[in-house]
């Protein structure tokens, strides 16, 4: 009997999907159709796709599908730039292991984690008491079966804007200003989440904000549309704007966790990449990005969480 394939190339997920080769890297890079470059080949893990697909079925039942576990780490959930460090450092350190990440959002790592697509979830989702993250979702989206919850970092949110900002903008109320445009992140990921949020408290609509409508998946999407001016302020994390040399307003210190099912927690790859977040070479990787904080890094997390959203001194 054939072994069934982890992982598949290009034209079997463009007969999968029945459209040209060239239409899947589109759909890599705007709809986020979970992929891996290896050797200048692009490869696609089965488990993900299949996932990704059901994201787009309407009233499609869940069933529950493990992914290959021997060699293969998937990790599904919210784009960070630190994270994919870790997984390139992962990668680099552990040959034998072929680590992959799916940019589904925060709620699309949850699900997968539930329908058992994938071994980590990465999420930052804010619950209303605005202090805890991830604990009422994980619970919700997992049926009450919660998960081992470890933190990753905790990383700093906040408005992006041109250099010297030239309009002005203060905080997330200004965003309702005639004349700004914003860059926005899909629903189901943190940052929407968190925008919403706040534009709820600032008694603003989204919708009536001209660029609400338009999604970008990921933190450095929004900053390079902020950095070419087709848009004036989009929330994303710190490193973003030092990378891109934009201006920062700060809105808060959020945690980012990486949660996974307890049956899986011992598993071979899991603790693999879990012990490089105790690791120097790991901790070396955040120097001279500004805007995370590791005092948590590597820690369980309890329901209690911690007294305050701002970091601890390092």
């Amino acid at each position: 009997m054939e072994k069934e394939k982890s992982f598949l190339s290009t034209r079997e997920v463009a007969e999968i999907l029945d459209v040209n080769e060239k239409m899947i890297y589109t759909l890599i890079t705007d709809k986020g159709l979970p992929a891996t470059k290896v050797t200048g080949k692009w490869l696609f893990p089965k488990a993900l796709v299949e996932q990704w697909l059901d994201s787009h079925i309407i009233n499609y039942p869940k069933t529950a599908r493990l992914p290959p576990s021997v060699g293969i780490l998937i990790i599904a959930g919210s784009h960070d730039i630190l994270l994919e460090k870790a997984i390139g450092l992962f990668n680099r350190l552990h040959s034998d292991h072929l680590a992959v990440f799916g940019n589904v959002g925060s709620l699309g790592g949850l699900r997968a984690l539930g329908s058992g697509t994938c071994h980590i979830a990465a999420s930052h989702l804010l619950q209303d008491d605005e202090k805890e993250y991830n604990f009422d979702f994980a619970h919700r989206e997992l049926r009450g079966n919660s998960p081992a919850i470890v933190n990753f970092c905790r990383r700093e949110q906040g408005l992006l804007v041109a250099k010297e900002n030239p309009k002005a903008i203060r905080g997330v109320s200004d965003l309702g200003k005639p004349g700004i445009r914003i860059a926005n992140r899909p629903e189901g990921t943190g940052t929407r989440l968190l925008l919403d949020h706040e534009l709820e408290k600032a008694d603003l609509k989204g919708t009536e904000i001209e660029g609400y409508k338009q999604e970008f998946r990921g933190h450095m999407d929004v900053g390079l549309e902020v950095l070419s001016g087709r848009a004036d302020a989009s929330l994303a994390i710190r490193p973003v704007a030092q990378l891109l040399d934009l201006d920062f307003i700060p809105l808060r210190w959020e945690r980012y966790d990486l949660l996974i099912s307890k049956d899986r927690f011992f598993e071979h790859g899991v603790q693999l990449f879990l012990g490089i977040l105790h690791e120097s070479v790991f901790r070396n990787l955040s120097d001279g990005l500004e805007g995370y904080d590791l005092s948590l890094c590597g820690k369980v997390v309890f329901p209690q969480g911690t007294k305050s959203d701002k970091p601890e001194s390092k």
